[in-house]
């Protein structure tokens, strides 16, 4: 039974992460290279705007802030996931190899496979998945222990090799490469939200309406799974089962979001913590603040990059990392 007082909690953080979020889109509509006057943002919005503050906002900016909105809540619902499953804060999707076993995938096809231009927006979301769980396989095969089955720490460690492993197979690519697609690979190794336009919106929305949903069904399970092997056998649950089943939706969330942003790491790792310190451990209460967290972060870090220099933009995933990094040094220590 949660106590009324959490749930009024949570909904009070709801909405104020829900107005945050609507600044924060406000703010990104009228700042960038091309700037949009703020009290020209609602009129254009209306259809009353001119030519340019149109083109602005519904071409450039708007399908951005929905792309990097969408992709900051899949990531920060992969964190939450793994966390749970795994029993260990630290894990996240861009630390343990799953970000970065899509985007070796990403890049083979990209690099060696002939692209058709109107099917390669709905095709990466699908190539960056294959690619995130095949990696996952190993990482899991590689945990697994024919006597104690899936040790959760073991499972971050070798998550982390691997992660090391996939990035320097992508260097490697790059290396081996023509420059012309070389600069697409780096600019999604830095985490540049590059997938900017309205087909991208629509190949990963699908995604979340799906899974989101989903995720909240299994929060019981989450919560269980949560609690050490013997209690969670107990109460009846198959653990081996549910803990595949979550971690694939897991890596499809993390798969199609950084599809379409490059590998961005640290959202999964922050969201869910900051959730976590606001309504407490239940997957229930914290999984919806932790998603809107996530988009929010992610928005505030895109706005950040393309709007900090006028000259020039830095990447989503370095200002992400100037937070996130230090933080996972501070979680490191501390457990």
């Amino acid at each position: 039974m949660i106590a009324t007082s959490v749930i009024r909690k949570q909904r009070i953080t709801l909405l104020i992460l829900m107005v945050l979020i609507l600044v924060a889109v406000t703010a990104s509509l009228g700042m960038g290279a091309s700037a949009v006057s703020f009290d020209q943002i609602f009129p254009t919005i209306m259809g009353y705007g001119t030519f340019k503050d149109e083109f602005v906002l519904f071409s450039i900016r708007l399908p951005r802030i929905i792309i990097t909105l969408l992709a900051g809540m899949a990531l920060a619902l992969s964190g939450s996931i793994l966390q749970s499953i795994t029993r260990n804060d630290l894990a996240d999707p861009g630390i343990i190899g799953i970000n970065s076993g899509a985007g070796v995938a990403i890049s083979i096809f990209f690099l060696y496979f002939p692209i058709e231009a109107g099917s390669f927006v709905y095709t990466l979301p699908i190539v960056a998945f294959l690619g995130a769980i095949f990696a996952t396989i190993l990482i899991y095969i590689f945990s697994y222990s024919r006597k104690e089955g899936i040790k959760p720490v073991r499972m971050i460690l070798v998550g982390v090799g691997f992660q090391m492993a996939l990035s320097g197979l992508m260097i490697v690519l790059i290396s081996s490469s023509d420059n012309r697609k070389v600069d697409f690979i780096s600019t999604w190794l830095a985490g540049n939200i590059w997938g900017t336009d309205w087909p991208f919106v629509w190949a990963l929305l699908p995604w979340l309406v799906v899974l989101i949903p989903f995720t909240l069904y299994k929060a019981h399970r989450l919560n269980i799974l949560n609690l050490n092997e013997p209690v969670s056998i107990g109460v009846g649950i198959s653990v081996q089962k549910e803990r595949i089943i979550l971690l694939i939706i897991a890596v499809a969330l993390a798969a199609s979001a950084v599809s379409v942003t490059g590998g961005i790491a640290f959202i999964g790792l922050l969201s869910p913590h900051i959730a976590k310190k606001l309504v407490g451990p239940r997957n229930q209460l914290f999984i919806p603040i932790a998603i809107l967290i996530g988009g929010l972060l992610l928005l505030v870090a895109d706005t950040i990059g393309r709007s900090l220099l006028s000259n020039i933009s830095l990447p989503a995933g370095i200002i992400v990392s100037l937070i996130g990094a230090p933080y996972f040094i501070y979680l490191l220590f501390k457990k």
